[in-house]
């Protein structure tokens, strides 16, 4: 399954994304917990070079703990600093301004010792649709400041926004890139919802899925469609499910359209529980590398 998807309001937003990088002291790059590595946008590291920044894992609570917390590890060890949050619930969000605090002291004390007077610091939330960027900037505001909802693209237009008296956000909208060279990661990040269903295939995204859980989660995937056991042909998979879930076309005949409807639906949902998509170990097959920071 080939999947290409890059509004023309992106392009326009990483050129205001480059030519705003001189304003902030820090990125907040904002990555799906579930899928960390495939929901980042690769062009970011070209357009923020050397910019101190602090990666932000959301949606953690709809990831697998365990996996995530190799994330973390694997974040640091690259010499970036990352937090796992959730901007739905508020966790972890006191820490964004404690680390970037650390993150930036050395600039501040300099500014200091020049005579500039204390002020906020000023940050840009970058990351790619459906990451949960207006939903983390109405959390840190305590307020519906901008604009949210469960679909990408939902953010067109760049606007600061004060968080207190430490801190300033500068929102910018998603950005994806143009074209993915590893397919898998444009079907993670159809599977986790960050691409417009309109435009995808949906039952090969659910064999996609279902190949996976049945790889990583097969106990959940049992569970959830009380299946004896996993059969080997995935035709046989999405019989199974059909006939559990009264997924029927008239005639009797099962409904596949439907059947990995109700799959990517209950992924997404969480019917099956918390999933990560991917792990740092599976980067060595990866064709993107992640580049480290010198930040500290």
């Amino acid at each position: 399954m080939t999947i290409q998807w890059f509004p023309g309001h992106m392009a326009k937003a990483r050129r205001e994304v480059t030519e705003k990088l001189k304003l902030v002291d820090v990125i907040f790059e904002l990555v799906d917990a579930r899928i960390p590595y495939s929901s980042r946008n690769p062009m970011i590291d070209e357009i923020i070079q050397h910019k101190p920044r602090i990666v932000l894992l959301n949606k953690a609570d709809m990831a697998d703990k365990a996996v995530t917390e190799q994330w973390l590890r694997y974040y640091r060890e690259k010499g970036i600093t990352a937090l796992a949050i959730n901007s739905q619930a508020g966790t972890g969000l006191k820490q964004i301004v404690q680390e970037s605090k650390i993150l930036l002291k050395d600039k501040f004390d300099r500014l200091k010792s020049k005579g500039v007077k204390p002020r906020a610091i000023r940050a840009m939330i970058v990351g790619i649709p459906n990451a949960g960027k207006s939903t983390l900037i109405n959390r840190l505001a305590g307020k519906n400041i901008a604009q949210t909802g469960n679909r990408p693209g939902v953010t067109k237009s760049q606007q600061w926004i004060k968080i207190g008296k430490e801190l300033e956000l500068l929102d910018t909208p998603g950005i994806l890139w143009p074209k993915f060279e590893d397919q898998q990661v444009g079907t993670k990040l159809a599977v986790t919802g960050a691409i417009k269903d309109t435009i995808l295939n949906l039952q090969d995204l659910a064999v996609y899925a279902l190949r996976f859980l049945e790889k990583h989660y097969p106990e959940r995937l049992q569970e959830r469609y009380k299946l004896s056991e996993l059969p080997e042909e995935i035709v046989e998979l999405f019989d199974q499910i059909g006939d559990f879930r009264g997924c029927r076309m008239p005639g009797g005949y099962v409904d596949y359209d439907k059947v990995a409807e109700l799959v990517i639906r209950e992924i997404r949902t969480e019917k099956l529980g918390p999933l990560s998509f991917e792990r740092p170990e599976d980067l060595s097959s990866s064709v993107y590398e992640i580049e480290g920071d010198s930040q500290k």
